[in-house]
């Protein structure tokens, strides 16, 4: 269910812009940055935090 909201988030924003997606949990972990290259997004970074939190910068794809 992570990745629909990060992809209607995504829909929202115009063709390059950078999506900051904060979240927890060792599914959203996996499937979110997978899946969002799969549909031609870019993973700019991915940090995973000590407190179980991780940040994702996504860019749009053009």
């Amino acid at each position: 269910m992570t990745f629909v909201h990060v992809r209607l988030a995504l829909d929202r924003l115009p063709p390059g812009a950078v999506l900051e997606v904060v979240m927890k949990g060792e599914e959203p972990r996996r499937n979110v940055p997978r899946t969002a290259a799969e549909q031609g997004h870019t993973v700019l970074a991915q940090n995973d935090e000590a407190s179980g939190i991780t940040r994702l910068l996504l860019r749009r794809k053009m």
